[in-house]
């Protein structure tokens, strides 16, 4: 009998798994925080011998390293990458044993990056599993835009072959289980679904349906924007990513929350946007911690910035912590928890802005006031307001300086980002609203939507 246990990584879109057998099992893909796969291994009473890497990540910190030297485990990394640890290369058809009856076998399927290897578990002969990494996901492929321009085509076209391969080669009843794709930058599209197997993507998956230069087309003419923290990544991992401390970071008070603020460094409030807008310290930014904290801070914020959080709970600060280890952001400089009466000097208060929904926009009228769409570009296409100013919300830190003279009425397709966006704007003396709605509410209020 075999096992695959998944350890999901919701702020950041991605997976890692954990597979094996009675006595021992292989760690596909592991997290900075590794933590969460020994834990997965000691539930099931499992020794991990082996780490096994995909390809080099470029929207993540790898655990692998840290991961294998804790364990004793063999970490496989593809022959190609380059790295500077030691590590055991591995190569195309390369297999080796996880437990009685278990073996993992490597398949090379370049296309998300040059050296991208997936990993196919087999019970005997019988595939039970096919850990895709950035190559097959459900419903898309990983983007192929991440390494080199001038690789983008080529590694698009690989993409194709790669998943034509495992098409080919694995029975349609086999799961396919990647890394990106949930929700990850690091997939090309998004689409719908939780599970997918070969026969599943057969059917579905245009790499699968469409001929290659159909298929290159479409793909290169969608790709959307790369977060910019993405540049940090790869390094990392080809370097040796370090353990991780996550110990709590040294207690803030309202005056050394206020020195952090005028020395220029940022002051990140982790409460969910109705809460910050009702209260919150002067020139902090409100990232929230249920929201894609790791995908968005490492984007918006300047490399190496250091970083005071404010959370309202120790466990609301943990978790952002061990979010933000993942993406390169080791350690806040310091942190306070509770709220803003707290975090403020005495004799001040604390800062606000006002929320509002598209219809009480409608009702303002829109030529009375700035009208700020936050949303990616390829949002924007399928629809905007009419007049409104666009800059995307990881723009808008260097290009707040474009936003037009007046109250500023800031909008995304949710809230989540137009509360950082009006958090960033509200630092810089701007007088905003964030408009707390869904888009698809804006035509219904009667404001005159173009798509």
């Amino acid at each position: 009998m075999f096992f695959i246990d998944t350890i999901g990584l919701e702020g950041l879109g991605n997976r890692s798994y954990l597979a094996g057998g009675e006595r021992t099992a292989v760690a596909v893909d592991p997290p900075r925080d590794i933590d969460t796969v020994l834990r997965a291994a000691a539930r099931r009473g499992v020794r991990i011998s082996h780490v096994v890497e995909t390809h080099i990540h470029n929207d993540y910190v790898t655990g692998g390293l840290d991961l294998a030297r804790t364990t004793g485990a063999a970490y496989l990394v593809p022959a190609d990458a380059r790295v500077s640890f030691a590590r055991t290369p591995v190569a195309d058809g390369d297999t080796v044993a996880v437990d009685e009856g278990l073996t993992l076998a490597a398949v090379a399927t370049p296309g998300h990056t040059p050296h991208h290897t997936s990993y196919v578990l087999k019970e005997g002969d019988r595939p039970v599993a096919a850990f895709t990494g950035g190559s097959l996901l459900i419903g898309a492929v990983g983007r192929p835009d991440l390494v080199e321009p001038a690789l983008t085509e080529r590694l698009a076209r690989a993409q194709h072959a790669s998943a034509h391969r495992l098409a080919d080669s694995l029975p349609d009843d086999t799961p396919v289980l990647p890394t990106h794709g949930f929700g990850s930058f690091c997939s090309a599209t998004q689409a719908d679904g939780d599970a997918t197997t070969i026969g599943r993507e057969k059917a579905v998956n245009s790499a699968l349906t469409q001929d290659i230069d159909t298929f290159v087309a479409a793909l290169l003419a969608g790709l959307d924007d790369v977060p910019a923290y993405y540049t940090h990544m790869g390094p990392l991992n080809s370097a040796r990513p370090a353990p991780v401390d996550l110990t709590a970071p040294a207690v803030a008070d309202a005056e050394e929350i206020a020195a952090r603020l005028a020395a220029g460094e940022w002051v990140v409030d982790l409460r969910n946007r109705v809460a910050f807008a009702r209260g919150h310290v002067a020139g902090a930014y409100n990232f929230e911690a249920d929201g894609k904290l790791a995908a968005y801070l490492p984007w918006i914020m300047p490399w190496g910035k250091p970083v005071t959080l404010l959370a309202e709970s120790a466990e609301q600060l943990a978790a952002a912590q061990r979010e933000l280890v993942r993406v390169g952001i080791d350690r806040p400089a310091a942190a306070a928890t509770g709220g803003p009466g707290t975090w403020v000097r005495e004799g001040e208060r604390p800062a606000s802005f006002p929320r509002a929904s598209f219809a009480d926009l409608a009702e303002r009228g829109p030529g009375t006031v700035v009208v700020l769409d936050v949303r990616r570009d390829s949002e924007r296409a399928n629809g905007w307001i009419d007049g409104s100013v666009h800059i995307p919300v990881h723009e808008l830190y260097h290009r707040s300086a474009e936003v037009p003279e007046g109250t500023v009425w800031v909008h995304c397709a949710g809230g989540m980002r137009a509360a950082i966006a009006a958090s960033l704007l509200a630092a810089t003396g701007r007088d905003v609203v964030a408009v707390d709605d869904a888009f698809d509410a804006a035509a219904h209020a009667g404001l005159d939507v173009h798509a």
